[in-house]
């Protein structure tokens, strides 16, 4: 190992998310272009990984270029209207034997069990059955799509029971209709409504689409359903990125908290979407994912393990966890995604109309993305709401970036009398004073 300590760096600062995603239900959903591109067993591995931590796992497969390839060894033409297929019963005996293959090729990749392999020990079963109830999708503009359906329902009470016994569940395109037929279903709408029913925390569509760019060629990374149905309103994403958005904003509508279309394109993409603050992909919920807002007593951990590595170096005073316990009215957090980034207590002298802004931190992995200017912009807004009118900090370190945004150097006698009797002329902070 070349760097160990940037490892364990590494490790730890997965943890919060480790936490957060233990005994929480994931619908993974990806197309057979990811098989067809040798991808099956690096995602194998990747989904086993998040079986052992604790997350349940729903697996959903597509196979629209296996069913295509069945459909040219038998020199059946393939027949769309509108970008649906028309499912005949040769195209849908084409789409059992790539359902049957894909079927047999997944419970393979979750078989593998080699020493010195991520699939060391993991003796996972991953189970497949008659779990999608469909029905046909009808005429549509006079055209009939034959044996291509819908789905109507998911059984979420016996796939909650395999999940809740320690394994993974496996979801063909596939459904049935209770007299016994047969129906093809889209990947992305089998996974919908799987996300839907088992009230899932996550829908994750593993795509064969590059990374969302807006009109301007930016990279989409996050959007509200609202922003999202804005996008598609514009119609500026290429057909099959729409595809996706347009699956992943009706399972938030639906309650699905988080719905993310990730590219399988680079090696690892599920969990580097899972497990780093900005993603590889575009990340959709229903409100908005980044919160900033006063602390509550369940925000102490957090707190805690944000400013200890600065406490540790002399950036901050030593605060103990029973002095924040007391404290924690007084703390502002900022939180992405369930996970605290920022924070900042606003400490007030109402005589004087000053307050104290102490301990505020980013953590270092998100710097320079804004944050400290909004926990800043917020802790303002804090202290203009009870009346204050001047705004401080000491500091040993940052003093340039709090002179950047209107503090101006001052020195301990402007202090109210009561904190300049609580300071510490051994750290020697400089004393800074914005007015608001």
């Amino acid at each position: 190992m070349e760097n160990p300590i940037e490892f364990v760096h590494w490790l730890r600062s997965v943890a919060p998310y480790v936490h957060a995603f233990r005994g929480k239900t994931f619908v993974v959903a990806f197309p057979g272009e990811l098989v067809a591109a040798g991808a099956l067993p690096v995602l194998a591995h990747d989904l086993s990984l998040l079986h052992a931590l604790g997350i349940k796992v729903v697996v959903v497969h597509g196979s629209r270029p296996q069913v295509a390839e069945q459909l040219a060894l038998r020199n059946v033409e393939g027949r769309f209207h509108n970008g649906v297929r028309i499912t005949d019963t040769a195209a849908m005996e084409c789409a059992k034997e790539a359902a049957g293959e894909l079927r047999l090729d997944i419970e393979a990749a979750f078989s593998q069990g080699l020493p010195n392999t991520p699939m060391a020990h993991a003796a996972i079963r991953i189970i497949s059955a008659n779990f999608v109830t469909a029905r046909p999708l009808g005429v549509i503009d006079g055209v009939d799509l034959e044996l291509t359906g819908v789905t109507r329902k998911v059984d979420g009470e016996t796939i909650h029971s395999i999940l809740g016994a320690g394994g993974l569940v496996l979801l063909s395109p596939l459904g049935f209709s209770p007299t016994g037929e047969t129906f093809n279903l889209t990947m992305e709408d089998v996974a919908v409504t799987a996300a839907v029913t088992l009230h899932a925390d996550k829908l994750i569509f593993i795509t064969e689409t590059a990374m969302m760019q807006d009109a301007g060629g930016a990279e989409i990374r996050e959007l509200s359903s609202h922003q999202a149905e804005a996008v598609l309103q514009a119609g500026f994403l290429p057909a099959d990125s729409a595809f996706y958005l347009q699956h992943a904003v009706k399972a938030c509508n639906n309650g699905v908290p988080r719905a993310h279309i990730v590219p399988f394109a680079m090696d690892g993409s599920a969990l580097l979407e899972l497990f780093t603050h900005d993603g590889v992909g575009t990340m959709i919920s229903h409100e908005n994912l980044e919160s900033l807002r006063q602390a509550t007593i369940e925000d102490v951990g957090g707190i805690i393990k944000l400013i200890e590595p600065l406490e540790a170096d002399g950036t901050l005073v030593k605060r103990g966890r029973e002095l924040i316990e007391r404290e924690i009215d007084l703390f502002s957090v900022i939180e992405h995604d369930g996970v605290i980034f920022g924070c900042a207590a606003l400490y007030p002298f109402p005589e004087q109309k000053m307050a104290e802004m102490a301990c505020l931190t980013v953590n270092p992995e998100v710097q320079a993305q804004g944050d400290g200017e909004r926990i800043l912009k917020h802790m303002e807004n804090r202290a203009r709401a009870i009346g204050i009118s001047k705004l401080f900090v000491l500091t040993t370190r940052t003093a340039h970036w709090f002179l950047k945004r209107g503090f101006v150097a001052a020195s301990v006698d402007a202090l109210p009398p009561d904190r300049q009797r609580m300071y510490n002329w051994q750290r020697k902070s400089q004393v800074l004073i914005k007015t608001l």
